[in-house]
Formats: C-alpha cells, sequence, structure tokens
C-alpha cells in the first residue's frame, strides 16, 4: 500500500473513531439512562466494537486493546442490567479520556509511535482493572469498595487524562453538559440557542471566582450565539472545553484554565467556520459541499501563491 492510500484510510479511521467517540462520550454522561435502555447499551458496545475492529486492521494496538477493555466493561452492562452510581459513571470517563487521548495522539502531527501508546497503556492498566472489578462486583450484586484514586494520581498517570470527577462542582457541570447534549441533537433554531446561552449562565456561577473558567464560558456561550455556526460544529468543541476545565475545577487548578484558539476563533469570528479533516480526500469532500465553484477557485490560487 502507498503512503497516499495509507494516510487516507488511516484520515477515515480516525473521522469514524471520533463519530463512535462522540456516541461513548453522550452515553457515558448518561449512563444511569443508558443502562435502562437496549438499544443505548448496544450502541455504546457497537461503537466500542467499531473501534477495536478498526484499529487491529491498522495495527494499533494500544487503541485497540483499550478499545477491547470499554467492549468488555459494556458488554457486562448489557448483559447484567445494574443500577448505576457516580463512581461507575467516573471510571467509565476516564477510560474514555484514556481513548481519546491515543486517538488525538495518532492524529496529531507526530502520530502514535507503538512505544508510547505502550507506554499509555501499562500507565492505564491499573484503572481499566479497577474498571472491570467495580462493575463485575455491580453485577454480581455485590457493594464495592471504591477504588482509592485520589485525583492527583489519576492525572499525574498521563498529562491528558482528566481526572476522575466526585464533588459537587464537577457533578453540576456534568449535570449541565448532558443538557446541553440533548439541546445540540435538535435542529438550532433561536429558542434552543437561547436555552444554550442560560446554561453558559449556570456554567458561570458555578466558579465565579475562576477567571479561566469565565473566560471559557464567555467564549462558548459567545460562539453559541452565532446562528452561522452549525451544532455540530460547535457541540464536540464545546463540551469537550467545559468538561476539561471542570476537571481542573475539581483538583484545584483553575489557573490553568483557558479557553482553546478553535473556541476563541469560534467566539469572536464573524464568519462561518467549518471543521477540516487532516485527511487531504476527506478535506476535499467537506469544502466541495461548503464552498461555492469560485470560492474553492479561489483557495486553490492561495494554495499554490502559499507554495
Amino acid at each position: 500500500m502507498d503512503s497516499a492510500n495509507n494516510e487516507r484510510i488511516v484520515g477515515y479511521f480516525i473521522e469514524e473513531a471520533k463519530e463512535h467517540l462522540e456516541t461513548i462520550e453522550k452515553g457515558i454522561l448518561d449512563l444511569s439512562s443508558a443502562v435502562n435502555d437496549e438499544e443505548s447499551i448496544n450502541e455504546l458496545f457497537r461503537a466500542a466494537h467499531s473501534i477495536k475492529g478498526g484499529a487491529a486492521m491498522l495495527n494499533f494496538t494500544s487503541i485497540q486493546k483499550t478499545a477491547h477493555r470499554l467492549e468488555d466493561a459494556f458488554k457486562i452492562l448489557r448483559d447484567d442490567p445494574i443500577q448505576t452510581d457516580q463512581t461507575l459513571e467516573s471510571l467509565f470517563l476516564k477510560a474514555y479520556d484514556i481513548l481519546q487521548d491515543l486517538l488525538e495522539r495518532l492524529q496529531g502531527p507526530l502520530g502514535l509511535s507503538e512505544d508510547e501508546g505502550e507506554q499509555i497503556m501499562e500507565a492505564a492498566e491499573p484503572h481499566f482493572v479497577e474498571l472491570q472489578n467495580y462493575i463485575q462486583q455491580l453485577a454480581d450484586g455485590e457493594v464495592p469498595t471504591p477504588p482509592q484514586v485520589t485525583s492527583a494520581s489519576v492525572r499525574a498517570s498521563s498529562p491528558s487524562m482528566t481526572a476522575i470527577p466526585s464533588n459537587e462542582v464537577v457533578m453540576q457541570v456534568r449535570q449541565i453538559l448532558q443538557q446541553m447534549l440533548a439541546i445540540f441533537k435538535q435542529e438550532s433554531n433561536p429558542n434552543n440557542r437561547h436555552q444554550l446561552q442560560s446554561l453558559c449562565d449556570k456554567l458561570v456561577n458555578i466558579a465565579p471566582a475562576e477567571n479561566g473558567w469565565q473566560n471559557l464560558i464567555k467564549c462558548a456561550k459567545q460562539a453559541i450565539n452565532n446562528p452561522k455556526h452549525s451544532y455540530r460544529l460547535l457541540a464536540p468543541i464545546i463540551i469537550k472545553e467545559v468538561k476539561l476545565a471542570g476537571d481542573c475545577l475539581e483538583v484545584g487548578k483553575g489557573t490553568e484554565i483557558a479557553p482553546s484558539q478553535g473556541l476563541e476563533q469560534l467566539a469572536y469570528s464573524k464568519l462561518p467556520q467549518i471543521l477540516i479533516s487532516v485527511d487531504p480526500t476527506i478535506a476535499a469532500e467537506t469544502i466541495s459541499k461548503v464552498f461555492n465553484k469560485e470560492q474553492i477557485s479561489k483557495l486553490v490560487n492561495l494554495l499554490q501563491v502559499s507554495h
């Protein structure tokens, strides 16, 4: 297989995996409802299974193994419906973060090396053991002892892994994110955009003394206010950044919170924005759907001049 074809196939895998990740994140954020709905829990299982299969075909072993561990956990939920609790949701969220971290590294400019993947998996293994044991105890009708994991130790295990939420602040953030996700699934209109902005106001009040948090939520609210930005564009960026910022609040690292460049662009840009894949073929397909012929011609000329 030549390099161009390989890059294109990897690009397709990453785009598909992102969609499955979104399914997994939404399901975990609403886990108490998902476990009581057969189709929802099957959807979570299939999403993890699909990522596992695609990674196996492309020899991304660390991603394959991580998705497999999530798939096994969802299988228990599918076969033995249980009463979820906050600890289980937190353990699932961290497992999700590990998988997301691997995929983001794969998509990055340096890619994901085999050694790097193995190191992340080695650091994450104790967590997956805890998840598996905890969920199995719940399925067996036992009263499990919450794993002895501190926020500091979780964050130290990997630079991009978020801490396990445990306090009231993080619970408030998660509940509001669940409401935002439900609205982002709807067709955009002035009324539900106003609802999203009202939820941003609630988020602001959670940590009024944290300037970084205030600035990030302000950017999110401003981005939502722009009717030119679709929910498909806004949802993954806002949900992810608010969730990570909430994790920082939970471990007392509010000073590290700041909106990303992408969120700031959405907040203050007067022009409509789109997400472009790093895969040239997928990027071309996106551009052809959004741009007219005149815009595409101008873009081609600009690219030629820049090279």
